[in-house]
C-alpha cells in the first residue's frame, strides 16, 4: 500500500471513530433519556417541568446541535493532522 492510501485509512478509521462516538452520546439522549428513562428524569423538574419530559422535547435538540459542532471541530482537528484541511 502506498503512503497515501495508508494516511487515508487512517484518516477514516479515525473518522469512523469519532462518528461511533456521536452516535452513541445521540443513541444514550435520544433513546436512553427520552424515552427508557423517561419515568426516573420525571422525578426531577427544570423549570416546571419533568426533566424526562424536557429531554424528550427540548434537551435532545439542543445535544443534537452540540454534537453538530463537536464533529466539526473534531473534523477540523483531524484534517489539520493529516494534511487536508481548507485554507
Amino acid at each position: 500500500m502506498s503512503d497515501s492510501n495508508t494516511q487515508a485509512t487512517a484518516y477514516w478509521k479515525e473518522n469512523l471513530a469519532i462518528i461511533v462516538k456521536i452516535m452513541v452520546v445521540w443513541f444514550v439522549v435520544s433513546f436512553g433519556f427520552g424515552i427508557l428513562l423517561v419515568d426516573q428524569l420525571n422525578a426531577i423538574t427544570i423549570g416546571g417541568y419533568k426533566l424526562g419530559f424536557w429531554f424528550a422535547q427540548q434537551g435532545s435538540i439542543y445535544i443534537f446541535v452540540v454534537l453538530i459542532f463537536y464533529y466539526a471541530k473534531k473534523i477540523e482537528q483531524l484534517d489539520e493532522k493529516y494534511d487536508v484541511h481548507e485554507d
